[in-house]
């Protein structure tokens, strides 16, 4: 028998979105939300990620995400694949550009890596929008974010018959590069296949 895997989120973030609320009107507040789950999750003993998925023009939270990879020993569970996964639950469907459903988008602390790009290009999403870039990622903790293709933004503007994928960067973009920092000066786990 082999062992079953449960994606649930932390207790803390349901005080978190107690606390702040279930809709954010602007990209700046629904940015400063994920960067707070990354600095929150590195407080209980995560990784420096957060995202949420969020319907595009009411802000309504849909679900959130941080980073669980070192909790449930798994390389799946990124912060935006654990939004999007949640996301897909709570709407009942794996496609998240279904008739009847809003636009969508993906809202992350850090710009997602090559299992999160393939990710989000299924999922149905329409629009990303990143705080840190992949380099500040690379070069602030070292993490080894995989290779995307030069024209990754192109490639998600273009992908009929999904609807495309419109990439909004930088927001914020000096906050979430502070929580990598902290990560970093915390000397917490790099935690990438062939990683000491």
């Amino acid at each position: 028998m082999y062992p079953a895997m449960e994606l649930r989120l932390p207790t803390w973030i349901s005080d978190l979105v107690e606390t702040r609320g279930t809709v954010f009107p602007t990209l700046a507040s629904r940015m400063a939300f994920v960067i707070e789950l990354a600095r929150k999750n590195i407080d209980h003993g995560g990784g420096p990620f957060g995202a949420a998925v969020f319907e595009s023009e009411s802000g309504k939270l849909v679900a959130p995400g941080v980073n669980l990879v070192l909790p449930l020993q798994s390389s799946l569970a990124h912060a935006e694949a654990v939004a999007i996964a949640l996301a897909q639950r709570v709407c009942e469907t794996y496609d998240l550009s279904s008739p009847g459903l809003p636009p969508m988008e993906l809202v992350t602390s850090a710009q997602p890596c090559i299992q999160c790009y393939g990710i989000l290009w299924w999922s149905g999403l329409q629009r990303l929008v990143i705080g840190a870039r992949k380099e500040d990622v690379e070069q602030i903790t070292g993490f080894m974010e995989g290779p995307l293709p030069p024209d990754w933004i192109q490639q998600l503007a273009v992908r009929p018959p999904l609807p495309p994928v419109t990439v909004v960067r930088d927001v914020l973009r000096e906050e979430a590069r502070a929580v990598l920092q902290r990560y970093r000066q915390l000397d917490r786990p790099i935690y990438h296949p062939g990683s000491p």
